[in-house]
């Protein structure tokens, strides 16, 4: 009787440990998506939103880097929108994935969606803008598709503040993750014994 018990608990807490893992963001796991980081469009975004959104853009990449994180880039028509800011390009690895795309949602880019699949990564770490169309279109779709989808809400932004909260509501509804910076950062870590600690912590301070 006391062996099934115990063999009861370790199966229940396989069960309660695999919940966990799916809910916290794995660096293993993980790609990170900036979507159409561009001059133009940030240039119709509120001054102090744009400098938060980007300042935790530029942390995200560099961790990213450092962890062996893949990256993914899109710009929505860059000849209107124009290309990638420089502040968050300069910080991009040079293997990061570009599309560009005229379709609001990143799945509608010629060979993003294989791209996604063939990682072989399970969770999509979204930021970017605008947030209430090609963020959370591109949110939607993904997590449709299966992948496990967080949103970086300090790291996505709209030009009115009522669109960015009710894209956030959508995206919670439709049981997409909403994160922070630090969170996913420190997730991915895991450990403060983890070799990259001390720089990543820096970005962040």
């Amino acid at each position: 009787m006391t062996s099934r018990n115990s063999q009861v608990s370790l199966n229940s807490a396989a069960t309660i440990t695999k919940t966990a893992r799916s809910l916290l963001c794995q660096a293993d796991s993980s790609q990170l998506v900036a979507i159409d980081m561009q001059t133009r469009l940030s240039a119709a975004m509120p001054s102090k939103v744009l400098a938060r959104v980007k300042r935790n853009v530029e942390i995200l990449t560099q961790a990213a880097q450092l962890l062996s994180v893949p990256v993914i880039v899109t710009e929505q028509y860059p000849e209107g929108l124009g290309p990638v800011e420089p502040d968050i390009a300069k910080h991009l690895p040079n293997d990061a994935l570009r599309f560009e795309k005229t379709r609001f949602s990143c799945c509608g880019a010629e060979g993003f969606t294989q791209s996604v699949a063939d990682s072989k990564r399970r969770q999509a770490i979204l930021t970017g803008m605008e947030a209430h169309v090609c963020v959370l279109q591109t949110a939607i779709d993904l997590h449709t598709s299966g992948l496990e989808v967080f949103v970086v809400a300090d790291a996505v932004c709209s030009r009115k503040r009522e669109d960015y909260e009710n894209a956030l509501l959508r995206m919670q509804q439709a049981g997409i993750m909403l994160v922070n910076t630090e969170s996913v950062v420190f997730e991915w870590l895991r450990d403060a014994r983890h070799e990259h600690f001390k720089t990543i912590s820096a970005l962040i301070r």
